[in-house]
């Protein structure tokens, strides 16, 4: 009993999660269900808020879920609940199962191949719980809104710091014997300022987001970065229509990479809305793109060792030597298809772009002439035609300095064209996000001001 009572909370939680979703598959298979799919989650969170030196907010959450998926044969029916008492899970259970009695019946319905789930679930670092109070993330969020509003005179406005904690516990199961336990934390400190000088206001922030609340720098240094980059804004003017090269500071460089999966997902293929339909073996990038999917890194924001079905995750090249080798399925987009699922239900995870030899400051250098773009507005990207238009901000590069901030500009080209324009990838990747890649420079494309 008392090794009972010291066992970790987050496990007597999981194995109470697993008691309700081994329940909840013999129930549905009782039912007449063929096959179960259901995840159970417990999230909890806390984020505080501050402005000017003021708490502005604390919130605590506690979110749960149950999410199921039953198959009448090729029949689909899906219900979720936040409520894990009883009654609410009963009715979870029968509004699934009366939704799949009475929906069309789909071929490429059904559970992923029992052949291909994962089994084995290495440890990949991803459960580290910031035990933090309240009061103690408000000084943190404070100490970093203090250090950039300190930086420089001109930091006369700030709209705020927050610091974030997060802890998820889920459970996973399939009626093909797929058993998953799983416990992920996600934490982040930011903050953004507001600068002014006799050319106007300008505002820019920064975030660091990790999986360890160990892995972050020192507070201040957010807030000192946010402070710089604010800065560096001032006096920004837009430039007069033109041709040129763009880069693609890191952050940005991310939304490049991100319309390329999106164009060679499943869902877009099958649907016949991408500019990249049947291009598999084919090549779009130069022949020195490399593009991997690696989702078992350790602290990785992508990392998992099955997909959203259960299938197991594994190393896998998505390009090659700039050609696309495979596209990125789940189970019923690879059955429409005529494929197999490369075990991505649900997303990628961990995209790494193989890095060149320069950094930022060599890209800048090379480039000579152009544009730097370091924050982009809109959603002007068409997955049908690869047409990319967007509006954008960043900073003006001649004889390979930059001279000046830009704003109120427009970049635009075919998302084709810019893949294979792609000159240079800089080795600055910025490690905050499941997509891992550093600065990117596009040879020409039209930059659009006033």
């Amino acid at each position: 009993m008392q090794a009972m009572t010291n066992r970790e909370p987050s496990l007597v939680e999981l194995d109470r999660l697993a008691a309700i979703g081994e329940d909840v598959l013999k129930r549905c298979r009782a039912k007449g269900a063929s096959e179960v799919d259901l995840g159970i989650s417990v999230d909890e969170g806390l984020n505080v808020g501050v402005r000017l030196g003021e708490v502005e907010s604390i919130e605590r959450t506690r979110d749960r879920g149950l999410s199921l998926t039953v198959f009448f044969g090729k029949r689909k029916g899906s219900a979720s609940t936040a409520d894990l008492g009883a009654d609410s899970i009963t009715k979870t259970i029968e509004h699934a199962c009366a939704i799949a009695r009475h929906t069309e019946e789909d071929p490429c319905n059904g559970l992923a191949d029992p052949a291909l789930l994962a089994h084995d679930f290495p440890d990949l670092d991803l459960w580290h719980p910031w035990q933090i109070t309240a009061e103690q993330a408000v000084d943190l969020a404070l100490a970093c809104e203090d250090a950039g509003r300190a930086f420089d005179a001109r930091i006369d406005n700030s709209e705020g710091a927050s610091v974030q904690v997060g802890s998820s516990i889920a459970i996973g199961a399939t009626s093909h014997g797929f058993f998953s336990r799983e416990r992920d934390t996600r934490h982040m400190i930011s903050v953004a300022l507001l600068a002014e000088d006799e050319a106007g206001m300008q505002r820019d922030y920064w975030y660091e987001a990790v999986r360890s609340a160990g892995d972050f720098p020192d507070v201040a240094s957010i807030g000192r970065k946010a402070a710089e980059r604010t800065l560096a804004r001032l006096g920004a003017r837009a430039i007069g229509t033109r041709q040129c090269p763009v880069l693609f500071a890191p952050p940005v460089a991310r939304s490049l990479i991100g319309h390329f999966l999106s164009a060679v997902s499943g869902g877009a293929l099958y649907r016949r809305a991408s500019f990249l339909l049947d291009h598999l073996g084919r090549r779009v990038f130069p022949d020195f793109v490399q593009i991997a999917e690696r989702p078992h890194l350790r602290r990785g924001h992508g990392s998992a060792a099955y997909d959203a079905e259960g299938v197991a995750t594994r190393d896998s090249d998505l390009v090659r030597d700039g050609v696309i080798e495979r596209y990125i399925l789940g189970s019923y987009s690879a059955r429409k298809l005529g494929m197999t699922s490369t075990g991505n239900a649900g997303g990628v995870h961990n995209i790494v772009v193989t890095p060149g030899e320069d950094d930022f400051a060599a890209l800048v250098e090379r480039m000579c002439t152009g544009l730097v773009v370091t924050e982009l507005m809109g959603q002007g990207a068409s997955l049908i035609t690869g047409d990319y238009s967007r509006g954008a901000s960043g900073f003006w590069v001649e004889n390979g300095a930059i001279v000046h901030p830009v704003e109120e500009i427009t970049i635009a080209s075919n998302l084709r064209d810019m893949f294979g324009a792609i000159e240079a990838i800089g080795n600055d990747i910025d490690r905050r996000s499941h997509i891992l890649t550093g600065s990117i420079l596009v040879g020409r494309m039209t930059v659009a001001g006033s």
